[in-house]
């Protein structure tokens, strides 16, 4: 690895954080991180598929909308959808999701999740998170504890085992799950 030329191999690779972080510009300069040679129409696509595009036709100047220091101006949600069309303008082979999902309401995480099935088709995702609905779907799970690989499998495999995994998903769906019902 270390023999790799690391800008040929950055240019393979997404990342989609948490804590996104927006330029001062506009919306479009910061979807082709400042490339102005990277055509409109793919930028467009981009917002489409990430579920950025319907906010951003809101916004007075649209694709052209002032974008305050660190996207100031924008809700975390709208900051977290842009970021997902801004890895989706650079078409990665391999993408890196941080948390995408953990600091957004339960509507903005949908259009997340929405996004993210879409953008994880025919590429290598590795899914950071601590919401077990964000990686539910994964081909494989990897559970860490306290820095250790405790357990992998396919979410039906880490249910069937009742170990780490299965807790947590306990834990986080408890209220979902046990809901105590009214009898008449």
């Amino acid at each position: 690895m270390r023999e790799w030329d690391l800008r040929a191999l950055r240019r393979h690779i997404g990342v989609v954080l948490q804590d996104v972080f927006l330029f001062s510009g506009d919306v479009c300069a910061n979807l082709a991180l400042g490339d102005s040679s990277i055509p409109m129409e793919r930028i467009q696509k981009a917002a489409q598929i990430a579920n950025a595009e319907r906010f951003i036709q809101r916004l007075p100047e649209r694709f052209y909308a002032r974008v305050k220091e660190r996207g100031s101006n924008f809700s975390g949600g709208q900051r977290q959808l842009l970021s997902l069309a801004r890895v989706l303008v650079f078409e990665p082979e391999i993408l890196v999701m941080d948390e995408a999902t953990s600091s957004v309401d339960t509507d903005t995480e949908l259009l997340i999740r929405d996004a993210m099935e879409k953008i994880m088709r025919n590429r290598t995702c590795l899914l950071i998170a601590h919401r077990l609905s964000t990686i539910r779907n994964a081909d494989r799970i990897i559970v860490l504890h306290h820095g250790k690989v405790r357990e992998t499998g396919s979410h039906a495999e880490l249910m069937e085992k009742k170990g780490i995994y299965h807790r947590l998903y306990q834990l986080q769906y408890e209220r979902e799950v046990d809901v105590p019902r009214v009898h008449e």
